[in-house]
């Protein structure tokens, strides 16, 4: 199985780093598990999760609305491309936070809940090795700055992004798990379970976690690799030579996985649908030698 998955990384010329589980069993299989990794935007996970733990433990209202600001956008998808601000609620913040991955609403929820708190509840699980440096802002502001760009705020000027090497793209402290947000594939998989069998927060907490990553718009990557039958609740990743996704994968027979691939790639480019693809391929073949 090992030996399928290196193929078809290869294949799709990226390096790749899986783990998947049983959700209800012990059974589990990998490749470079326990291998720290950039988790990109799969760090949303977790602040989704401590958004639900803080409104199912009533010390803060799904109601309450912030507002999205100038200062919080990138110019990216969701709140982050809006040309005006935009007011919305802590549950339609974090329905944008993981549909459609948008960094404003990111932003603005993780101020709400804490980045104290959030480190306390992934200890509290036992996610040593989860981390995360801050938000969108500070992880994207960073490359701005190392790369000496004019752009403010994770804003990059694609004719000035153009003339960067490649070289120094790679150098990116973002794109070092010894320095960025980082988790490792196992560690992403525990969470995961956690949350589908209630055991990472108040059940109420975890039952929103999952309803909201349900309703997921990306189907290029992990979903890929399965029919309509097979339900996938699933968060992206997605930076310079990065490509991620984690989730869980529902068969019709009840039975349920979590996984979590992760991919450093030979290209930096945006668009590489070889790499989106062999997400969900590997996770598929991951997922076949567990239920033979």
């Amino acid at each position: 199985m090992c030996e399928a998955l290196r193929e078809a990384f290869d294949d799709a010329d990226v390096e790749g780093f899986i783990h998947v589980r049983d959700v209800d069993g012990d059974a589990e299989t990998g490749l470079g598990a326990d291998e720290p990794v950039v988790l990109a935007s799969v760090f949303k996970v977790p602040i989704v999760l401590e958004y639900a733990r803080q409104a199912a433990a009533g010390t803060l209202e799904r109601t309450e609305r912030l507002t999205v600001t100038a200062a919080d956008k990138d110019g990216g998808i969701g709140t982050s491309g809006c040309a005006d601000d935009v007011s919305l609620t802590l549950r339609d913040l974090a329905h944008f936070m993981m549909t459609m991955s948008d960094n404003a609403a990111t932003d603005v929820l993780l101020r709400r809940v804490g980045l104290g708190n959030l480190h306390a509840t992934l200890r509290g699980l036992g996610l040593e090795r989860t981390r995360l440096i801050g938000g969108c802002a500070e992880l994207l502001g960073s490359a701005v700055t190392e790369l000496g760009l004019s752009g403010g705020h994770g804003i990059f000027d694609e004719e000035e992004l153009a003339g960067v090497s490649e070289e120094r793209i790679r150098a990116l402290s973002i794109l070092d798990p010894e320095r960025t947000t980082s988790g490792t594939p196992r560690e992403t998989t525990t969470l995961l379970t956690r949350i589908w069998r209630d055991e990472a927060g108040p059940p109420e907490a975890c039952a929103e976690v999952r309803r909201i990553m349900g309703n997921q718009i990306w189907p290029h990557r992990l979903s890929s690799g399965f029919g309509d039958e097979v339900k996938v609740s699933g968060k992206t990743g997605t930076l310079w030579g990065v490509r991620n996704e984690a989730g869980v994968v529902e068969y019709p027979d009840g039975r349920r996985y979590a996984v979590a691939v992760f991919l450093r790639t030979g290209s930096l480019g945006l668009r590489l649908p070889r790499a989106d693809r062999v997400i969900g391929h590997a996770a598929r073949v991951a997922i076949d030698h567990l239920r033979e």
